[in-house]
């Protein structure tokens, strides 16, 4: 490991990842949250906020600390950078005279080189699981295989979880594990002039290279190592939720038990908990023609399981109601989900609680089918929980 007792050390890794032609993408404040965008320097970064995130809520506010890092996992994930909100799949053309046959072009699929700047670890395991789905060797994803190709990661540890984080409950953080090339763990402010030190793990040969192009990077002692794991303790133990990613309680969950009625008298299904979500990939396709019925594309696009449409089939939609739509979300993510890729589809984020408009808890939610299936005499769960 390296530490770097000056900002300017890290200015130096991101100059070192933008000059070896990538684009450099990190968290910025923007519209009343934290979320990604271009970086060329640790100025662009949330110094001194820090985020307040509890069901249905998210604020920001400013302090006078000198962290890049104090907040918790950003509004969103990478996820729209790999798995693109829109994606086109072939064009086709035919001339106005219609004197020739009609063409069909799939677009280039190269992808511009791209450096994730402060990845969390549950999005370092949310782009794991999505490794899983759409880099299967049997049926790969052109698109997402040429976003992820060459992606350069710099992770960085949590040191302040949000009230709905429970990663480490899902063993996915808050410290990174593997999948990326650096890590970096932001320490206290006490490094030159207040500001913080980073301690630098490499994560592969590149990213080592990396590390080593920072001019001013020193051993670590067995201070900063205690710090660190000082550090790592006090962020597992402010979480607040749990849920168990091996034994999901669901696997004999009644589909008529009153708690998916209770549910879905809340849930709008609205689709928020599915588009914040790092791991979900629903989509959908959508044809246009131009008005000259010389030009037609196809493209795929997000799609939700909470849409009424999504299982629409010649004879109607097959999940017509709210609860049996949340229990389909609910199921797939923590159940059936191990049946398909040996993993949980949750990363213990907490986005899902997060940016649910009426505070929908799945940790909850498991809780109190996790009691009706031990006892389903026991009660509805609301008189208990």
């Amino acid at each position: 490991m390296s530490v770097v007792s000056a900002v300017d050390g890290l200015d130096d890794l991101i100059e070192h990842l933008r000059s070896s032609g990538r684009r450099v993408l990190g968290p910025v404040v923007r519209d009343g949250v934290i979320t990604h965008d271009e970086i060329t320097a640790m100025a662009d970064l949330p110094k001194g906020w820090v985020d307040q995130q509890s069901g249905g809520s998210y604020r920001l506010e400013k302090t006078n600390m000198s962290r890049r890092f104090g907040f918790a996992a950003p509004s969103e994930s990478w996820k729209r950078h790999l798995f693109a909100p829109r994606t086109l799949l072939i064009r086709s053309h035919r001339p106005a005279d219609r004197s020739g046959p009609i063409t069909i072009t799939e677009p280039d699929r190269s992808s511009p080189a791209l450096a994730f700047f402060g990845v969390r670890s549950c999005d370092l395991a949310g782009m794991l699981v999505q490794d899983r789905v759409f880099l299967d060797p049997d049926m790969t994803d052109a698109d997402y295989a040429a976003r992820r190709a060459d992606v350069f990661i710099v992770a960085v540890a949590c040191s302040t979880p949000a009230s709905t984080c429970f990663c480490d409950s899902m063993n996915t953080g808050p410290s990174p594990r593997a999948g990326f090339d650096i890590s970096v763990v932001e320490l206290a402010e006490d490094g030159q002039d207040g500001e913080p030190s980073y301690v630098l793990t490499a994560g592969s040969d590149r990213g080592q290279g990396a590390i080593d192009a920072v001019t001013s990077t020193a051993e670590t002692t067995s201070s900063h190592q205690d710090q660190v794991k000082r550090q790592h303790e006090d962020a597992v133990a402010s979480m607040q939720r749990t849920l168990d990613p091996l034994h999901p309680p669901l696997a004999a969950a009644d589909p008529d038990h009153p708690r998916w009625a209770e549910v879905a008298e809340r849930c709008l299904a609205c689709g928020n908990c599915t588009m914040a979500c790092p791991t979900c990939f629903c989509s959908t396709t959508e044809d246009h023609t131009s008005l000259d019925g010389t030009e037609a594309e196809r493209s795929r696009v997000w799609d939700s399981c909470f849409t009424l449409d999504f299982t629409h089939m010649p004879g109607g939609s097959t999940r017509t109601s709210t609860a049996s739509r949340y229990r389909q979300w609910l199921l797939h993510k923590l159940v059936t989900w191990h049946d398909q890729f040996d993993m949980s589809g949750c990363v213990g984020c907490g986005r899902c609680i997060t940016w649910c408009p009426v505070g929908i808890d799945l940790t909850e939610e498991i809780a109190a089918l996790a009691v009706a299936q031990a006892d389903p005499n026991h009660g509805t769960p609301d008189q208990d929980y």
